[in-house]
Parts: structure tokens; sequence; C-alpha cells
């Protein structure tokens, strides 16, 4: 295959060209379903006449919502009167030609028509109708109101932002609304494509609460390298200062943020210092003894970089193998080379005929070398109801342009969405652990390929031991196979793998696999239908493709760091914790990579995605980006004053650091919370008539909520308000999910077991509630190499003897055990399960 063959001309069909959605969401999911629009999707937005509420959405710039334009890009729209039986009939007729329909759970419109899953479900069984909704279309909390705030305090979220001995912070943008809809979009396509191996539909249920416990930062998700595995469960029951993790030191015109977590960094970080006698014991080599000396460290780390420049920190970071980034604003982010050389920006009208530009996100992904970017903006009020209704006569779904399902729909074999699908796991630490699971737990055979020279750093543990529950939860129902890819025998042998699977994941630096010559060129020649994906903190091009893909460096460079932070507290940046983009970019990655294999359905080629997590980040940022770009230094650090009315934010509970969060919507709201905390006479004050007015009042209204809420449990509280119709959230802990009434009526979490940890761990169960999918698999993480020789054996086709011979030569792997540690530890500062040449592991039960 020739390098034009290769390459993906402009012009040539997306992967989800042919598939039809029709999109009756509004506000919540829209991010989701304009990423299928992205891949080439034709996504028709259904709006009542006049158009649907998030048109007028904050922020507005001449009339004009930034929300709305940048989240119905690429999209068609129409005008339909649901309120009449012409517009009823029609909305049938559109599900009749569409492969996919999301809306709303219990939008008002929708069910005085009639219209529910149910019932679009009963007229066409082969539809797929997934449902969003802010906590789930069932359960003691159905019918609560959960803004963003309110989202990120109940699930988890904002119990770990902020700094010891202050208010918790909200972090700034809509990251869990965001975050939602680009579950929603995987959920989707997860269910779209188990249709057309079954021609069965589905009707999946997609909770922004469960979405945002899941996705954004996961409370029983696997972590990241400082984490060293201990999940969020384990954590101390404050905010504790994880500022050492990945310090942020002031330099001199500004700030940047350094990774010091393997030996081999400490050891360049120490000569930079100019290897100072106070730091030269040996023992600083281990992470823990680092974290132990953390203020001794900051200290030097402030006087060294005192007179540096960021750029000149960030030169010298690279030749002493040292990751740094500078902590950029958005504007900053906007013009600078890397993203400008990636076309990671467009400009488009800010409204029909406007001269005005706007400057926009360009998309989440790129395929087979082209960015599936954004083509046409976001459209006018009906602009295309005579185009759909015309051609709706001639539509056909998608799936009649795919092959048939090739077994029943009760077949065993297919029972699973991805069943029969092989994967080959490259990936390490979080979003490429993430990205397999979200596979593996959808059936595929996910085969982990490791190495004992280049260890995942995310079996790295503090303390002894085989296996972490960080570990469990990002690599459950995976095998593993050890292979040595830097001998011409393993690449071989990984290269008789991919001729064999479906899909091979990575996400090293880019040209890692170009360089060991197991590229996609080179795997193509063998497997034309292989589908290759990668993930890099920047992208496969550009000047920052090279750095390391450390998830707070990513942050600091896209402007959100700078944002995450108190703002009348010089560095008090609170973003240390999160793992945030990680668990996003593996989804943004599993919807490209079903997107090419739903293509592939189609053309039997398969074909590469690449995601770069910064532009994952820059598209949640969407809107504060288009914002900025018309308004410039407009967006900053806001802290817990959120915009738009009052009184907004957080409030103190009864209790040791309990807090609620509260999100006056307009004047409806007013009265209601003025009626629920016993102070009515408030709606009668003109300076609180309006929302201007209240916001210009806001410490005086916050005052007065707040003496309502310090003598009040936040759970009890917040059920009054939210029974007033008032959006309330209590901060909760990740351990009170157990007990979370809306988590147990929904079986939200399960439990999963492993031979090497105590007892049982809580877990997610599955990204959505589906009513013909069945719920994951839970087998148990493998060790390092654990499967090696059935592997071997099944796959390759080696015989018992040449299996031996490959481990004594170090070629093939296995797991090595000790009887007291579990496992025997690596070299560098990890405590890591290793994997050696010709050790038999002791068999473990399942």
């Amino acid at each position: 295959m020739t390098a034009a063959q290769l390459a993906c001309p402009d012009d040539a069909p997306l992967p989800l060209a042919g598939l039809r959605v029709l999109d009756l969401t509004d506000g919540l999911g829209e991010l989701g379903t304009r990423y299928l629009a992205d891949l080439g999707a034709d996504v028709i937005r259904v709006e009542p006449p006049g158009g649907g509420p998030s048109r007028r959405s904050e922020p507005l710039v001449d009339g004009t919502s930034l929300r709305y334009l940048t989240h119905n890009a690429n999209k068609r729209a129409i005008e339909l009167d649901l309120s009449s039986n012409a517009g009823q009939q029609t909305l049938y007729r559109l599900a009749d030609g569409v492969d996919i329909i999301v809306l709303p759970a219990r939008a008002a419109e929708l069910a005085s028509a009639g219209v529910t899953a149910q019932s679009l479900r009963r007229a066409k069984p082969s539809l797929v109708v997934v449902t969003i909704s802010d906590f789930g279309d069932s359960g003691p909390y159905r019918d609560w109101i959960g803004t963003e705030p309110v989202l990120l305090a109940m699930a988890g979220v904002l119990s770990r932002s902020g700094l010891p001995g202050l208010p918790p912070l909200l972090p700034p943008g809509s990251l869990a609304t965001e975050s939602t809809a680009l579950q929603c979009a995987w959920v989707a396509l997860v269910a779209y494509f188990h249709r057309l191996r079954t021609g069965e539909g589905a009707h999946a249920d997609v909770s922004a609460y469960e979405a945002t416990a899941q996705v954004l930062d996961p409370g029983f998700g696997i972590g990241g390298s400082a984490t060293s595995g201990d999940p969020s469960l384990a954590w101390p029951r404050g905010r504790p200062d994880a500022s050492h993790l990945y310090p942020i030191v002031a330099c001199a015109d500004g700030w940047v943020r350094l990774c010091v977590l393997s030996a081999r960094q400490w050891a360049g970080m120490y000569r930079w210092l100019g290897e100072p006698a106070d730091f030269a014991d040996p023992s600083f080599a281990s992470l823990l003894n680092r974290h132990a000396a953390s203020e001794a460290l900051r200290l030097a780390y402030e006087r060294h970089f005192a007179n540096l420049t960021r750029d000149a920190a960030i030169a010298q970071g690279q030749q002493h193998g040292v990751p740094t980034a500078a902590l950029l604003t958005l504007s900053e982010v906007a013009e600078s080379e890397h993203f400008s050389d990636r076309r990671s920006f467009v400009e488009l009208p800010l409204a029909a005929g406007s001269d005005r530009r706007v400057r926009i996100p360009n998309g989440l992904v790129e395929v087979d070398g082209r960015r599936a970017g954004i083509v046409r903006a976001a459209p006018e009020v009906g602009e295309h109801t005579a185009q759909v209704l015309a051609e709706l006569a001639t539509w056909r779904t998608a799936e009649s342009t795919n092959e048939p399902a090739a077994q029943p729909a009760h077949s065993e074999a297919i029972r699973r969405p991805l069943s029969g699908l092989r994967v080959l796991d490259l990936g390490v630490i979080v979003v490429g652990a993430e990205l397999g699971r979200l596979l593996a737990d959808m059936g595929a055979e996910v085969i982990k390929v490791e190495n004992a020279a280049f260890p995942d750093g995310s079996r790295q543990a503090l303390k002894p031991g085989g296996m972490t529950a960080g570990f469990a939860f990002g690599h459950r129902n995976k095998t593993s196979i050890g292979l040595n890819l830097r001998d011409p025998r393993g690449k071989a042998l990984f290269g008789q793998l991919a001729a064999t699977a479906d899909v091979v994941l990575s996400n090293f630096k880019p040209g890692t696999l170009e360089s060991l010559g197991l590229g996609y060129r080179e795997l193509v020649q063998r497997n034309p239908g292989i589908v290759m994906a990668d993930s890099s903190a920047f992208g496969p091009t550009g000047p920052w493709s090279r750095r390391m893909g450390y998830g707070p460096l990513v942050r600091a460079s896209c402007g959100l760091t700078d944002l995450w932070r108190y703002p009348d507290i010089a560095g008090s940046f609170s973003d240390a914790s999160t793992i945030f983009p990680d668990h996003v970019a593996a989804r943004v990655g599993a919807v490209a990579v079903l997107a090419k294999l739903i293509e592939r359905r189609r053309t039997r080629r398969g074909g590469q995605v690449s995601v770069a997590q910064a532009e994952t980040i820059l598209t949640e940022l969407g809107t504060e980006i288009a914002l900025e770009s018309v308004r410039p230094g407009s967006v900053t650090a806001v802290g817990n004053t959120i915009t738009g009315d009052a009184p907004r934010g957080i409030f103190p509970c009864a209790g040791d650091d309990e807090w609620a969060v509260v999100t006056v919507r307009g004047d409806a709201d007013f009265a209601a919370l003025a009626t629920a905390i016993g102070r009515p006479e408030l709606v009668d004050d003109s300076r609180f008539a309006t929302g201007i007015g209240r916001v210009a009042n806001r410490t005086e209204l916050d005052a007065a909520l707040a003496a309502w809420t310090i003598r009040r449990a936040p759970r009890q509280l917040v059920g009054q308000l939210q029974a007033a119709g008032v959006p309330a959230g209590m901060m909760q802990r990740i351990p009170e999910f157990r007990g979370d009434p809306q988590f147990g009526h929904r079986r939200f979490l399960t439990e999963l077991s492993h031979p090497l940890l105590a007892g049982m761990l809580p877990t997610e169960r599955a990204p959505a509630r589906f009513d013909r999918l069945p719920d994951p698999e839970l087998r148990p993480a493998p060790l390092a190499g654990e499967q090696t020789r059935e592997i071997a054996g099944r796959l390759l086709g080696l015989t018992p003897d040449e299996i031996e011979s490959l481990l004594a030569d170090g070629v093939l792997e296995v797991a090595v055990t000790d009887p007291i540690r579990g496992v025997s530890s690596s070299s560098d500062d990890q405590v890591a399960p290793r994997i050696a040449p010709g050790i038999t592991r002791q068999r473990r039960t399942s």
C-alpha cells in the first residue's frame, strides 16, 4: 500500500457517513451528538417553532448563544410543532428513517405529545433510542434538577477540588455536562453496533449524575501514576494538599508545572537543581520519600525557577529529562504555534451574515490523518426543514448499507456488542488502560501487551503487592501477554497477533511504534482491516507532539489549570487531584474506534484514529474559548462565583466540612427558594426582582441563604430545595456513594473481587442502563504476562517447547511471584508487578 493510499483525502467520506441521527436534546447531550456529526453522521436537530431554549443559553453575544454555536456545528436543524398531530406524525416518519434517536428523558413537550423511548421503539423495534437526563429515568432523584454545580457536588468531584482550610472549589467550565455528552455518544454507538450485528434495537438510559461519577474524575476508576494505585475511596476526608504531586512553581514571567515521578526524572531534576547536598541521599529516588520532603523541595524549586522564563524552563526541562509545561491562559493557548500548526481552532461567523468572527475548537479526533473537524456552522432556526422533509421519502437507514447481521439476535456469540473482536492493548497509565477497558467491558477480547523493560506505570504502588485497586479497576476483563518488542522475534510475534486482531491501541509518544517497525504502514500490510488508535498528549503532529503526555501538564498547557483556582489567592491552583481528561479522552477514542469498525463493515478496510488529550480539554472548554475570542480578557478564574443569577454557589451546612450547592436559574426559582428558607419577603424586595438585581446584591442574598443552610444537614436541605424545584446538591465524598439511594436504586455500583486484593472492591457497573444489553463481566485484571503461555499457544500456534525456548531467551515473559509479597518489585522507584523470562507464576483461582 502506497503513502497516497494510506492518506485520507479531505473529501473522502468520514466513518459514520450514512448514519442518520435524530437529535432532540437541548443543552445536555448536545456535544455528544455533535461528535457523531463530526465523524460523518447526518445529525438532524429537531426544535420547536422559533428554536429550542439552548439557542438562548448564556453567554450571548449580539443575541447569539456561544454555547449553541459550539455544540451544534455540523448538524442540520428543522422546526417541528409536536403539539400538533401533524408534527407528531412527522416525527414518527422521521424516526422510521433514522438509526439513532437521542432525546431528553422527560421533556415536557415530548411527554405531552406522548413521545417516549417506548413509543418510538414500538413503532420501529430496530431503532436505537438514547434518553439522557440529569439523574436517570428512575429512582428517588428522578425528578431532581442537575445543574453543572449540582452534578459536580453530588458526583464526588467537588469534594476533591480545592485547598486545605478553604471551601471546596468548583472546577471551571462545564466539565460534568460535557463529559456526560461524550459518554452519551459512546453509549449510542455501542447500542448501534449491537443492532448492526443482531438487527435488534435498544433503549439506553443515560444519567448525567452517573456519567459524571464515571467519566470526569471517577472514584472507582484507575488513577494517575502519582496515586500509586490507591482509589479515591482511600483518600482522607478533607481536601489534602496534593500540590506536591505535580508542583507548580513561579518563574520570571508566570508559572510552570513539573512532573517528577520516576527515579529517572528525579535524577534529571537533581542535576538541574545543581546537585544540592540537601537532596544527595539516594533515598530521594523514592517517590514516597520525595513526598515526605515536599516542603523542602518546594523551597528549592522556588529558588531555582525564580529567574527563569517559562520558555527557558521548558527547554531546560527537556534537556534534563524533566517534563515541564507553562501555565497558559486561554488567549495564549489560542495563539500558540502548536495549536495553530494542528488547526486546532477554526473561525466561524458569529451568526449568518455577521462580519464578526468567533474562534472555536476544531474537533476531537483525527481519522486516517484527516481532522474530523468543523465543516458547517451551527444551523439557523429551521434552516433545513424543507430539505429534510423533501428527502424523507428516499431515506434508507445506514444498516441497509452494511452487511446483514451474521447471526440471530439470541446467539450467545454476539450476546455482548463487541464479542468476537480482538484488541491488542499497548496502552499505559490511565487513558490507555481506560480505552481498552471500555472495549473489554462490551465483550471484546482485549490482550494487554507488556514488557519487563518498560513496565506500565499504572502497576506501580508505594506498598508491596502484585496488584493495586487502581489497576484492578482499569484492566478488568483483559488478559496479558509478556512480549519483548525490541527483539526481532518479539516484533514478528506481535505482527502475527496483529494479523488476527481487529484493533491495536497505544498511547506512547508519537512515533514510538513506527520506530519499532510496528506502525500502521507495516501492520496494514498483514491485516488490511486493522484499526489502529493512538492517544497522546498533544497529537501526532505539531511542535509539542514529542512532549511527555502527563495529564497535569496537558491541563496547564490548555489553560484549564489557570482557570482552576481561587481568584483572589495567588498560586491557589487546585487541579492536582483530578485525573481529567484521561477518562474523557478514552471515550473520545472508543467512539472513534467503533466508528471505524462500523465503516469497516462497508469498506472491509481499517484505518487510523488519533486522539490528542489537549484537544479533548479544548473542546470541553469550547464555550469559554469562543467567548474569549470575541471579548478578550473576559474569561478568568471565577472560583465559586457562578454567573447569571443569585444566589448561586457553595454554602456551608451543619457538620464538619459539609457543603451544598444551590443554583437559582430565574425568578421562579428565586421565589421557590425564598419560600423554602422561610424568607418570602425577599420576593417583595424590589432589589431582587430581576436576575440583574439579584446579582448586584449577591452578597446579601448569599448571607441569607448561608444562615439557613448552616443549621441543616446537607442531604436534608437539598431534599427540601429539590422538592420545591430549586436546583441543589450536597457535596458527596466517594465513600458515600455506596449509601446513596439513587445509585442504589439504579444499581450503579457492583463489586469486583481479585485474588491478590483483600475484600471486595466497589466498581462501576455499566455506562448506561440498557434494556437489551447485559452488564459487563467482571473478570479480574491480569498480572503482567499471566496468560502468555495460553495466548502463545492458542493464537501464535507455538508448541510448549517453542514457548519455553522463547521464555528462556526473554522474547516471551511471564509473571514473577513471591509467596510473601505477591510479586517481586521492579527497578526504578516503583513497587510493581515485574515480568521475567522462564519463571512460572503460581496458578490463581478466578
